[in-house]
């Protein structure tokens, strides 16, 4: 009775930390009234591992990482079922997988920090903290990243946002999951004496609740503004690249472009979703049609294109729609799988209908696009995960951007939570950088977003249609964006190291 009692009760623990990871990314899509769940979450997964052995913590934070990722990437199924035409039990499998790999990050997190725990709070959260940290940076670093869904995106309309123009998103993440941390630890049965107890849960809720009174400051001066309007195409994605439904898109897209009224027109990515070999042949002329009317306003407008041929290599792009010198700007962090395939994994892809799926990488430094005073810096979709990435543009302050401007399609995902999730992604990139963020997307969520994060305007998701606002740009650096910048994610990691290191050594110390 007692082996069967002992195994419903671990598998009772093991079912309730995976709902907990799955539960937390409710979190991811409203951010403003349920940020607080990934504490929660967290604290949750913490309290289980109290007098976990190293193996059974690392299969909770295994289970944990599983319904995190499970639950907050699923719509990766739509694009390589619904339109990339893979059977649905492959394309579960393969999202299933993903999850699984991932996690294993969070599962060596959990081990080590099982094997170093020693019951103190004040010891075991900055722990916790730190090795939370290495497996964030981990998951969003190597093999290119895959950095969707890290913890502190669901923070942005918390009170820890005031810590991301300081220490961006992974530090936000790890200051939750030290909060969190704590609070478990604290009130975990056994361990320090009530006292302590009670500074550590009140060291937590300091941690959470100050940055509500402190804000996160402005590190950035107002530039000037201009008016902008953002095309939301509203392309079905297998339509997209259908011969018989191209000359309509380009023809709504040309309509949508003429029918702009804004200083700076942006589209989506892969408005044109033709190479310009295949554009030419189709309708002549086309591009030039396009450039005529903003180069006799005075105007411009940054338009998603494919650049190059089959033969030398092609470039998922931005190009510039404006008199003067011309601008082009070429993706850099490409999608795996999607842009470009991982080497062994060529069988994958070729089992589904993805077309330009094998881009070239542009340039990690790229120039912005001059436009009446303002330095406006194009990401295209994926791209804005990586703040650190996007922070290199701001080590040389006379090139850095006044404004940033995403150019997305994830119409490759449906209708799903995809679209709120990389709202909040783009928001957090403002509010790290301190620059707005214009959203000009095929399917949703079209937005202009201020230095602030906050969300000024937006249009509905899945309508065609032209969102017009006033964004202002701004000058300066955050702290996040001079360090990141020149050093990438190297000094969070130093610290996550010092502080390992420091709890090594009071360990050892409490052991004599």
């Amino acid at each position: 009775m007692r082996g069967r009692r002992g195994r419903a009760l671990a598998a009772g623990e093991a079912a309730a930390v995976l709902a907990a990871g799955a539960l937390q990314t409710l979190a991811f899509v409203h951010t403003r009234s349920l940020w607080w769940l990934t504490v929660a979450a967290i604290a949750l997964l913490v309290w289980r591992l109290d007098r976990c052995r190293p193996a059974r913590a690392a299969w909770l934070g295994w289970l944990y990482g599983l319904g995190w990722l499970g639950a907050g990437v699923w719509w990766l199924f739509v694009s390589m079922h619904r339109y990339g035409g893979l059977p649905a039990p492959l394309a579960a499998l393969a999202v299933l997988a993903l999850a699984a790999a991932l996690s294993l990050y969070l599962a060596a997190a959990c081990a080590a920090y099982a094997s170093w725990r020693d019951g103190r709070p004040w010891h075991d959260a900055p722990l916790f903290a730190a090795l939370w940290l290495l497996a964030e940076m981990a998951r969003g670093t190597l093999f290119t990243g895959f950095p969707w869904v890290a913890s502190g995106y669901a923070l942005v309309d918390a009170p820890l946002a005031a810590a991301a123009p300081w220490i961006g998103v992974y530090g936000m993440g790890a200051l939750a999951a030290g909060a969190a941390a704590g609070a478990a630890t604290a009130c975990a049965p056994g361990g320090s004496a009530p006292a302590k107890r009670g500074a550590a849960l009140l060291a937590a809720a300091a941690l959470l609740l100050g940055g509500a009174l402190t804000g996160p400051g402005e590190h950035t001066r107002p530039a000037g503004g201009l008016e902008v309007s953002l095309i939301q195409t509203q392309v079905a994605q297998d339509e997209k690249f259908a011969d018989e439904r191209l000359p309509q898109t380009l023809d709504d897209l040309a309509r949508q472009l003429q029918a702009a009224r804004g200083e700076l027109v942006v589209a989506p990515e892969t408005a044109v979703p033709l190479l310009p070999s295949q554009l030419d042949a189709l309708v002549p002329g086309y591009l030039e049609s396009l450039r005529e009317p903003f180069v006799a306003s005075g105007r411009a407008a940054l338009v998603g294109i494919p650049l190059g041929d089959y033969d030398s290599g092609y470039t998922n792009s931005v190009i510039a729609l404006a008199g003067g010198a011309s601008y082009r700007y070429d993706k850099q962090h490409l999608v795996p799988f999607g842009e470009f395939i991982p080497t062994g994994f060529r069988w994958f892809t070729q089992l589904m209908d993805i077309p330009l799926g094998d881009f070239d990488r542009g340039p990690l430094d790229a120039t912005s696009f001059p436009f009446r005073g303002q330095r406006i810096a194009p990401n295209i979709c994926y791209e804005d995960l990586f703040g650190e990435e996007l922070a290199v543009r701001f080590v040389d302050p006379a090139r850095a951007p006044t404004i940033l401007a995403n150019v997305s399609n994830i119409g490759w995902f449906g209708d799903t939570v995809a679209l709120p999730q990389h709202l909040a992604i783009s928001r957090l990139r403002a509010l790290e950088l301190q620059r707005p963020m214009l959203r000009a997307t095929n399917t949703g969520v079209t937005a202009i977003v201020d230095h602030r994060g906050v969300v000024i305007r937006q249009l509905q998701p899945h309508v065609r249609g032209t969102l017009d606002g006033h964004v202002e740009g701004r000058t300066g650096t955050t702290p996040y964006a001079a360090w990141a910048g020149r050093h990438g994610l190297a000094p969070l990691l130093v610290a996550a190291l010092l502080v390992m290191a420091a709890t090594a050594r009071t360990r050892r110390r409490g052991a004599t």
